[in-house]
């Protein structure tokens, strides 16, 4: 138990630290976008810049508040004190998720680094809500063990972009790789791994089935 609350802690700083470091870049920063739109080039059709911009505000502001929701509802206190809470935050979750897929949707077929970029991102909006939808399945039917292990799979997926930056970060300054083809390759990366990882804590730290919780 003692390290679990250690991993949650850490987890929590982490979000924590992503969620006001996306908010500066994206609020503060470069509200435009103007770093990020100049590395689109060779698109098929132009972007109109003003509802992309608004479409990108909509994602930044549902994909924090997918991370805050998921990081919550796996609190312990939270699990076990506060069943109506845990109950009406991972519904909120629910939307959340689907809110940030649709918006990805739109973004996707201008992604940075072309068509290999946009095929792994439509991926991923077929992943994270199947998962996320999975995992409500699952606790509708009281089966408290996959729900649990279903959320984990579906909360990594929050964690995407921060790996994708990490490693476009990593391949164009410590290996030279241009960034479109860093990003590219970082977006495969970062979904492999995270799928991983959440296999790991599965096996880690829920490998015991939950005691005394009921739908």
């Amino acid at each position: 138990m003692p390290n679990t609350k250690r991993l949650y802690r850490l987890m929590l700083i982490v979000a924590a630290g992503f969620i006001a470091y996306v908010l500066y870049v994206n609020f503060i920063a470069d509200p435009r976008a103007e770093s990020f739109l100049s590395h689109k080039t060779n698109l098929k059709h132009p972007i109109n810049v003003s509802v992309w911009l608004n479409v990108l505000y909509v994602h930044v502001a549902f994909a924090c508040a997918a991370m805050v929701s998921g990081a919550i509802n796996f609190s312990q206190g939270i699990v076990y004190k506060h069943r109506r809470l845990h109950r009406f935050n991972g519904y909120f979750y629910l939307i959340a998720v689907f809110a940030v897929v649709i918006t990805s949707g739109y973004m996707a077929p201008a992604a940075t680094g072309g068509k290999a970029a946009s095929m792994a991102f439509n991926l991923l909006n077929v992943l994270w809500p199947a998962m996320t939808v999975t995992a409500v399945v699952q606790i509708r039917r009281m089966r408290v063990d996959k729900h649990r292990k279903w959320m984990c799979r579906s909360y990594s997926f929050c964690f995407t972009n921060m790996f994708i930056h990490l490693f476009t970060f990593i391949g164009t300054k410590g290996f030279g790789l241009a960034y479109e083809k860093s990003y590219t390759v970082s977006v495969y990366g970062s979904i492999v791994l995270l799928l991983l990882l959440a296999e790991l804590v599965i096996r880690t730290v829920y490998s015991k089935p939950a005691g005394g919780l009921q739908n």
